[in-house]
């Protein structure tokens, strides 16, 4: 989600150059395999969990974004850093537990930058998590930052804001999916066996790339 246009004031540049200088973090874009894999609860909490967990928060405000994943660093466990403006959220481990109420808002994505999708979600949630301590926490959160935690808890699970388009809105966000999905390739090193042409993966590639608005920004970036 985008701090610009949430009014919202990072507290480092936002600069988009995808990358948390000096750990090698980069936002993987939609089409990396990552992005799809399930990650994995942490076990125990080490000084890496935190440094890791710094280095997202960093990443996530010079992305110009209110949200971030693990996986979206290329990291497969289970942690999240948000920020909506009100306070810094570093989540271990977090689960909804509890839904309320109904709420769709256009969401964007650091991972899949020019798309909006408008996401049907619960407008209030209960999340259990740990921080970076290994503290139990439970947050009650509606509406915005019930929103962000859906968003990227899904990541959480391999979902992406694509999968909750519609027809007629993948076929509209068709092109700039493919482009992505190529600049994707090109920085993660080529196709993975299963998405190259010819093999068993080829058709499991072209749905991959199915969900642009023609470059429209999404308020919401996460």
């Amino acid at each position: 989600m985008s701090a610009k246009e949430t009014g919202l004031t990072p507290p480092f540049p936002k600069e988009r150059n995808n990358m948390e200088e000096g750990t090698g973090l980069r936002i993987k874009l939609f089409g990396d395999p990552v992005l799809r894999k399930k990650a994995l609860a942490v076990k125990k909490i080490t000084p890496r969990h935190k440094q890791i967990l710094s280095s997202m928060a960093r990443l996530m405000y010079e992305g110009g974004g209110i949200g971030l994943a693990a996986p979206q660093a290329g990291i497969l466990e289970t942690m999240i850093t948000v920020d909506i403006g009100s306070g810094l959220y570093k989540l271990i481990n977090p689960k909804v537990v509890k839904r309320e109420g109904r709420q769709a808002l256009e969401e964007g994505c650091l991972s899949v930058p020019g798309v909006c999708v408008k996401v049907r979600r619960a407008k209030k949630i209960t999340v259990h998590a740990q921080d970076e301590e290994g503290k139990p926490l439970s947050i009650e959160a509606e509406d915005l930052l019930a929103c962000v935690l859906q968003h990227e808890i899904d990541h959480l699970r391999g979902r992406l804001i694509v999968d909750y388009a519609s027809f007629i809105e993948r076929m509209r966000i068709k092109k700039k999916l493919e482009k992505l999905s190529r600049q994707a390739i090109e920085e993660s090193g080529g196709i993975p066996p299963e998405y190259q042409i010819g093999s068993a993966g080829k058709k499991r590639f072209q749905d991959e790339i199915l969900p642009e608005s023609e470059t429209k920004s999404c308020k919401l970036q996460l």
